[in-house]
């Protein structure tokens, strides 16, 4: 049975999840930063779909991408060194979630619907929620979003219009963390792409005691900026 949240009541424990469909937690609450803030800390995220109550999620086992095992191919890293275009952090965020929102193929509709913009556009105001972008010709061709507490940074979309544009920002995305001693990358869930870049899977309860020592330390604040050399 679904724990149906009511306002500001905390969230159960993420051992209370369902196995089918793994990981549910909970519905309802709301989409404030502090409901936000409070979820991530404690391993939980939102997914839902527009016309949906608000689902809350902690999957079992947790994908995850610890910055040091980044993998990048062969043909990734000669875009790399080509440089044909810029990587920028923070400049675009709400453009970078609409263009997460679009439809892709073999998708039907989008679970970033105008609540879930409008809330972490807020998180993004109060320096939490964070975009990577590639910008190529002066357009935006790539990129992502997530959340950033302590020194754990929980990744929530991507999008390409360009190849290897999404790619390029998140190699950018990972380094820089791992030069702010960022520990880990939640990944949330298993996908190929994921998995071809170096996330792995492993189990809540490791996920959980990684982030409880990770999420209390000092990280960066504000609006952030990439260092230039990156990818040297």
């Amino acid at each position: 049975m679904i724990h149906w949240l009511r306002p500001d009541e905390p969230f159960p424990p993420v051992a209370a999840a369902l196995t089918d469909p793994n990981g549910l937690l909970a519905a309802g609450g709301e989409l404030s930063a502090t409901r936000l803030i409070d979820a991530y800390r404690n391993g939980i995220f939102p997914w839902f779909n527009p016309g949906q109550p608000i689902l809350w999620w902690s999957p079992d086992p947790r994908m995850v991408l610890f910055p040091a095992e980044l993998k990048i191919s062969r043909s990734l890293r000669k875009t790399l060194r080509n440089r044909d275009f810029e990587v920028r952090a923070d400049t675009s965020f709400r453009a970078v979630m609409r263009a997460c929102a679009e439809p892709r193929p073999q998708q039907e509709g989008t679970w970033i619907g105008t609540a879930m913009l409008t809330a972490y556009c807020a998180l993004h105001e109060q320096g939490l929620a964070h975009s990577v972008e590639t910008w190529i010709d002066g357009k935006l061709a790539g990129g992502l979003y997530g959340v950033a507490l302590g020194r754990v940074f929980y990744g929530e979309s991507m999008f390409t219009h360009a190849d290897d544009a999404s790619k390029i920002a998140l190699v950018h995305l990972v380094r820089q963390l791992e030069r702010w001693n960022f520990g880990m990358i939640d990944c949330q869930v298993h996908t190929a792409h994921l998995a071809s870049v170096g996330a792995r899977p492993i189990p809540r309860a490791g996920f959980m005691r990684k982030l409880r020592e990770l999420v209390n330390c000092a990280g960066p604040t504000g609006r952030w900026q990439l260092d230039d050399d990156l990818t040297e």
